[in-house]
């Protein structure tokens, strides 16, 4: 293993530093949160099922509080960094944690320029950026000028990254504070001042589309996206002061925070819709005025003439998605540093500066955002393949939690989720929802992702670019493949997006039973007790005790 002491010449540092505290970790979450999904996901949700979406707010809030109460037990028992990344490695060993690593770096690294997009959208507001987004497609796309201006805001964040954790943390908590306060603003002014009830029955009348568009909207439109963000205390896990009582606490405390913001501005936004804004249907076919606004809030603000509030808001559609992209950018290279641990990624991942920053990492998920503007050059169609990578990332937690609890029931848990036995399952059939409900057309983009990533883990062990040999269990991993092709399958075959063969409500059956199958399978194969602890010892107890104090 890599050491810190820097007595040879060619050793290179590997140390971490514990020195984010409480309000670090719950603003990095907070924060991560609170980012371009308020801006727009009360227009993309409203779009995408009327007036309804409240009721996809509340259920994308629920589904996303049982995941995290998942993550709270494991972020608390095993507070390493890239925590997303290595918990089903202890469970199921290389193979599977291989794969999860790979979901769990993908979303992380694609974050931060869905973070910029918005940025570039929103700035349309002002002259100087007009030649930015080629409006004139139905989706907005970056122009030349767009995607250069895009590549300095993604090497921005990455700059700040290299400072240091701790300058990142206060950074990012003072951004925070303020990413809180816009939104209760927004919500206190618009509600006081321009609130129409009549509005929840306009247009096409409260729910247009049943409960296929409330189920659809919670994928598509952003609004498990914007919900996004309380795994940055498990990213974040290695360098926290005191991780065992911080973790669940800042995980649990972060969404709350969000639920309570998000739908509140879902309500906001849609009573103060002035009547000239809405029309005969709520989606675009309808000809509303509001569905085409490229910076929602504001224009709103604009239109009831609320010009001070709308000031405020264009200010906030850089500091809000900034922070976010800022956080993530930090999360990835924690990703990719327990990749690298390990032994999934090339040595050099590890490799820390004198500020305990994971370099390598940072570079790469700079580069990983820079291509992500070319094939998916716009907010909305980033939204849905992220949301699926991030729900594959942690349908891994709920499956790792109940491993755990099976083989390790007497392991020290300074947070205990209660009923775990019931809501493990049903945190892995949430899940697989929500992968339903993002839709073929995301979930096969998906696919190929999976597949690149399954091409630079296979590389990475076939040209012997990290010295750990990690331990792959095939049988440990036995479920995974029929896991990945059988929600496939069903995705194809559905009516979110599929061909329809499998009608609304039995294709979600379908995949209730499936994950169920595969939740009690992926369990009987598990590591035995004796494997899943050499392994946490291999990693987790070099990292509790053998990372750089703070400085």
């Amino acid at each position: 293993m890599a050491t810190t002491q820097g007595k040879h010449p060619a050793t290179r540092s590997t140390s971490l530093r514990r020195e984010i505290g409480l309000i670090g970790l719950l603003w990095a979450s907070t924060g991560s949160i609170i980012g371009s999904g308020w801006l727009f996901g009360a227009q993309e949700a409203l779009i995408a099922a009327g007036p309804a979406a409240i009721i996809s707010w509340v259920i994308g809030g629920v589904a996303i509080l049982v995941l995290a109460l998942v993550h709270a037990e494991l972020g608390g028992m095993y507070p390493v960094s890239g925590g997303t990344a290595r918990f089903p490695h202890y469970a199921f060993g290389g193979a599977a944690g291989a794969s999860f690593g790979w979901f769990s770096w993908l979303q992380a690294a694609t974050v931060a320029p869905i973070e910029v997009l918005a940025m570039v959208t929103y700035s349309q507001h002002y002259s100087f950026a007009h030649g930015w987004l080629d409006i004139s497609h139905a989706t907005p796309v970056l122009t030349t000028s767009g995607l250069m201006v895009a590549i300095v805001l993604m090497a921005l964040m990455t700059s700040i990254n290299f400072l240091g954790v701790k300058k990142l943390a206060d950074t990012n908590s003072a951004a925070t504070w303020w990413k809180i306060a816009v939104p209760l603003l927004t919500i206190f002014v618009l509600a006081i001042t321009n609130f129409h009830g009549s509005n929840f029955s306009a247009a096409n009348g409260f729910n247009p589309l049943g409960a296929h568009g409330i189920l659809a909207a919670v994928s598509t439109s952003g609004i498990i996206f914007s919900y996004l963000g309380f795994e940055q205390a498990d990213q974040l896990a290695g360098e926290s002061k005191n991780p065992r009582r911080d973790i669940p606490i800042a995980i649990i405390g972060s969404i709350v925070v969000g639920m309570f913001i998000y739908i509140a501005l879902q309500v906001a936004f849609l009573g103060a819709l002035p009547a000239s804004a809405i029309g005969d249907t709520w989606d675009a076919t309808g000809q509303g005025l509001y569905t085409a606004f490229t910076g929602p809030f504001a224009e709103i603000a604009t239109l009831v003439s609320i010009g001070w509030l709308a000031t405020i808001l264009y200010a906030d559609a850089i500091i809000s998605p900034a922070g976010t992209g800022l956080i993530y950018t930090t999360g990835s290279s924690r990703v990719s540093y327990g990749l690298s641990r390990n032994g999934y990624i090339p040595t050099p991942f590890e490799w820390t500066n004198n500020r305990g920053v994971p370099w390598v990492g940072l570079i790469a998920a700079f580069v990983a955002g820079c291509v992500c503007f070319l094939p998916f050059p716009s907010w909305q169609s980033l939204v849905g393949l992220i949301t699926s990578a991030s729900v594959l990332m942690y349908a891994g937690a709920p499956l790792a939690l109940g491993v755990f609890r099976r083989r390790l029931p007497d392991a020290d848990r300074p947070y205990r989720l209660p009923a775990a036995e019931i809501l493990c399952p049903v945190a892995f059939i949430v899940s697989n929802f929500i992968i339903l409900w993002a839709t073929w057309t995301t979930v096969w983009k998906l696919g190929i992702a999976i597949l690149i990533g399954y091409v630079i883990l296979i590389g990475n062990r076939a040209l012997g670019l990290n010295d750990r040999a990690p331990h792959l269990k095939w049988r440990s991993a036995s479920w995974l493949p029929v896991y990945l092709i059988g929600m496939g399958l069903i995705s194809y075959l559905s009516t979110f997006g599929g061909r329809g063969d499998i009608k609304l409500w039995w294709d979600m059956v379908l995949v209730a039973g499936f994950s169920l199958a595969i939740y009690y399978w992926a369990l009987a194969v598990a590591l035995a007790a004796d494997e899943i602890e050499d392994m946490i010892n291999e990693v987790v107890i070099p990292e509790e005790e053998g990372l750089a104090a703070p400085a």
